[in-house]
């Protein structure tokens, strides 16, 4: 998984790897990946670590080499990486440097590693892709004046999370005939270095909904989109 050593990622390695799976844990940085690591493994839990930077295509393909040299399937890809780069200036001053740099990690970032990692997964057979998406990712939430979501007005952020959840039909359509199960998942309003942790619920709260969708039985909810600690992934 990306985006792994620390916040929402470092609770969903950790809740994964109390399931029982050995987690490949996902890290731009070294140093802080191997602490992530060190950390889950004094809990005598199964983790390894990954180094990867999914704004990085020579990153992204040596880690999917890695990963092939060293296991034969990977049951569950989850991408959390994300990044917010501001949360003030108005849409219509966005710069461009900073709808560009957001997308590249929000959106094609989770393209790059999914497509990367697909043989592994077609080779799993049953596996589970979970893209970390976000409630201004739905226009049906954004646009409706009773949803809080609909007071967000992030253009970078906002649109790279629409784009995801296009991105991950796209990508579900594709794989389902491999018994393949893609969905996005909204962990809800948690405190995290992202939001310089102002949020209202705990990082492993956040990752409840994630954790749910990775083990999710070949009879459950395919492309759904779930609020944090909602629904029944069976459903």
């Amino acid at each position: 998984m990306t985006g792994a050593n620390k916040g929402i990622g470092l609770s969903i390695a950790k809740g994964l790897a109390e399931q029982g799976m050995t987690v490949w844990l996902g890290a731009r940085d070294l140093e802080r990946g191997e602490k992530a690591v060190a950390k889950l493994r004094n809990d005598g839990l199964d983790v390894r670590l990954l180094v990867i930077d999914v704004a990085d295509d020579t990153s992204v393909s040596q880690a999917a080499t890695r990963l092939s040299d060293e296991i034969a399937t990977l049951h569950v890809l989850v991408n959390n990486a994300g990044i917010l780069v501001d949360v003030t200036t108005p849409p219509g001053e966005v710069p461009m440097e900073a709808i560009q740099s957001t997308f590249e990690v929000n959106l094609s970032g989770p393209i790059r590693v999914t497509q990367a990692f697909i043989p592994l997964l077609k080779a799993a057979g049953d596996a589970r892709v979970v893209m970390m998406g976000s409630g201004v990712g739905s226009l049906s939430l954004i646009t409706d004046p009773t949803s809080l979501y609909s007071g967000v007005n992030l253009l970078d952020y906002t649109a790279s999370k629409v784009a995801l959840s296009a991105v991950t039909v796209s990508f579900a359509t594709e794989l389902a005939p491999f018994g393949i199960k893609v969905n996005v998942v909204e962990p809800g309003h948690v405190r995290t270095d992202l939001n310089q942790n102002t949020d209202f619920i705990s990082p492993d709260e956040g990752a409840v909904t994630a954790i749910k969708m990775a083990i999710i039985g070949s009879d459950g909810r395919h492309v759904g989109s779930y609020e944090a600690m909602g629904g029944s992934p069976g459903k």
